[in-house]
Protein backbone atom coordinates (compact mmCIF):
# COMPACT_ATOMS: atom_id res chain seq x y z
CA UNK A 1 0.00 0.00 0.00
CA UNK A 2 2.27 2.43 1.17
CA UNK A 3 4.28 1.92 -2.71
CA UNK A 4 1.16 2.88 -4.23
CA UNK A 5 0.49 5.95 -2.00
CA UNK A 6 4.20 7.21 -3.25
CA UNK A 7 3.06 6.69 -6.76
CA UNK A 8 -0.56 8.32 -6.27
CA UNK A 9 1.11 11.56 -3.82
CA UNK A 10 4.05 12.06 -5.93
CA UNK A 11 1.68 12.43 -8.99
CA UNK A 12 -0.92 14.56 -7.07
CA UNK A 13 1.81 16.73 -5.96
CA UNK A 14 3.26 17.70 -9.06
CA UNK A 15 -0.61 18.33 -10.52
CA UNK A 16 -1.31 20.58 -7.49
CA UNK A 17 2.25 22.11 -7.49
CA UNK A 18 2.25 23.60 -11.37
CA UNK A 19 -1.74 24.32 -10.98
CA UNK A 20 -0.14 26.49 -7.86
CA UNK A 21 2.31 28.25 -10.02
CA UNK A 22 -0.01 28.96 -12.80
CA UNK A 23 -2.55 30.45 -10.34
CA UNK A 24 0.22 32.12 -8.96
CA UNK A 25 1.54 33.55 -12.30
CA UNK A 26 -2.25 34.44 -13.06
CA UNK A 27 -2.51 31.76 -16.32
CA UNK A 28 -5.49 33.29 -18.38
CA UNK A 29 -6.57 29.48 -19.09
CA UNK A 30 -7.16 29.28 -15.21
CA UNK A 31 -7.57 32.80 -14.52
CA UNK A 32 -10.47 32.52 -16.79
CA UNK A 33 -11.80 29.23 -15.18
CA UNK A 34 -12.01 30.35 -11.42
CA UNK A 35 -13.44 33.85 -12.99
CA UNK A 36 -16.20 31.97 -14.45
CA UNK A 37 -17.46 30.15 -11.40
CA UNK A 38 -17.18 33.30 -9.27
CA UNK A 39 -13.46 33.46 -7.51
CA UNK A 40 -12.53 37.23 -7.13
CA UNK A 41 -8.90 37.46 -8.65
CA UNK A 42 -7.76 38.83 -4.59
CA UNK A 43 -8.87 35.25 -4.08
CA UNK A 44 -6.00 33.86 -6.32
CA UNK A 45 -3.36 33.89 -4.17
CA UNK A 46 -5.19 32.09 -1.04
CA UNK A 47 -5.80 29.44 -3.74
CA UNK A 48 -2.54 28.93 -4.62
CA UNK A 49 -1.33 28.81 -1.49
CA UNK A 50 -3.80 25.89 -0.25
CA UNK A 51 -2.61 24.06 -3.25
CA UNK A 52 0.96 24.29 -2.99
CA UNK A 53 0.67 23.57 1.08
CA UNK A 54 -0.96 20.78 -0.01
CA UNK A 55 1.47 19.41 -2.39
CA UNK A 56 4.12 20.11 0.24
CA UNK A 57 2.35 17.95 2.49
CA UNK A 58 1.50 15.33 0.37
CA UNK A 59 5.22 14.85 -0.02
CA UNK A 60 6.10 15.37 3.66
CA UNK A 61 3.75 12.66 4.04
CA UNK A 62 6.04 10.15 2.83
CA UNK A 63 7.76 10.35 6.12
CA UNK A 64 4.92 11.51 8.81
CA UNK A 65 1.94 9.71 7.87
CA UNK A 66 -0.43 12.01 10.11
CA UNK A 67 0.92 15.26 7.87
CA UNK A 68 0.28 13.44 4.53
CA UNK A 69 -3.95 12.14 5.50
CA UNK A 70 -4.18 16.48 6.97
CA UNK A 71 -2.34 17.41 3.09
CA UNK A 72 -4.53 15.19 1.35
CA UNK A 73 -7.86 15.51 3.11
CA UNK A 74 -7.45 19.29 2.85
CA UNK A 75 -6.97 18.73 -1.49
CA UNK A 76 -10.16 16.36 -1.20
CA UNK A 77 -12.21 19.03 0.38
CA UNK A 78 -10.22 22.25 -1.77
CA UNK A 79 -10.90 20.07 -4.96
CA UNK A 80 -14.84 18.61 -4.06
CA UNK A 81 -15.13 22.78 -3.66
CA UNK A 82 -14.15 23.34 -7.18
CA UNK A 83 -16.14 20.64 -8.48
CA UNK A 84 -19.49 22.39 -6.55
CA UNK A 85 -18.56 25.53 -7.53
CA UNK A 86 -18.43 24.81 -10.97
CA UNK A 87 -21.83 22.91 -10.87
CA UNK A 88 -22.92 25.64 -8.71
CA UNK A 89 -22.93 27.89 -12.39
CA UNK A 90 -23.57 25.17 -14.17
CA UNK A 91 -20.29 25.35 -15.86
CA UNK A 92 -19.89 21.60 -16.75
CA UNK A 93 -16.00 21.90 -17.75
CA UNK A 94 -14.92 20.18 -14.82
CA UNK A 95 -12.98 17.08 -15.36
CA UNK A 96 -9.79 18.42 -14.31
CA UNK A 97 -11.18 19.32 -10.93
CA UNK A 98 -13.41 16.12 -10.90
CA UNK A 99 -10.43 13.77 -11.31
CA UNK A 100 -8.36 16.06 -9.24
CA UNK A 101 -10.72 15.34 -6.30
CA UNK A 102 -10.89 11.35 -7.17
CA UNK A 103 -7.06 11.39 -6.80
CA UNK A 104 -6.79 13.30 -3.96
CA UNK A 105 -9.32 10.72 -2.28
CA UNK A 106 -7.68 7.90 -3.15
CA UNK A 107 -4.16 9.11 -1.99
CA UNK A 108 -6.26 9.88 1.22
CA UNK A 109 -7.45 6.08 1.59
CA UNK A 110 -3.73 4.90 0.22
CA UNK A 111 -1.93 6.84 3.12
CA UNK A 112 -4.80 5.95 6.20
CA UNK A 113 -4.29 1.98 4.62
CA UNK A 114 -0.34 2.46 4.47
CA UNK A 115 0.16 3.64 8.13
Amino acid sequence: MFIAYVVVAGLLALASAASAFLTFAKNPQVVGSMTKVGVPEGALPWLATAKAAGAAGLLAGLFVPPLGEAAAAGLVLYFAGAVISHLRVKDFELAPAAVLALVSTAALVLRIASA
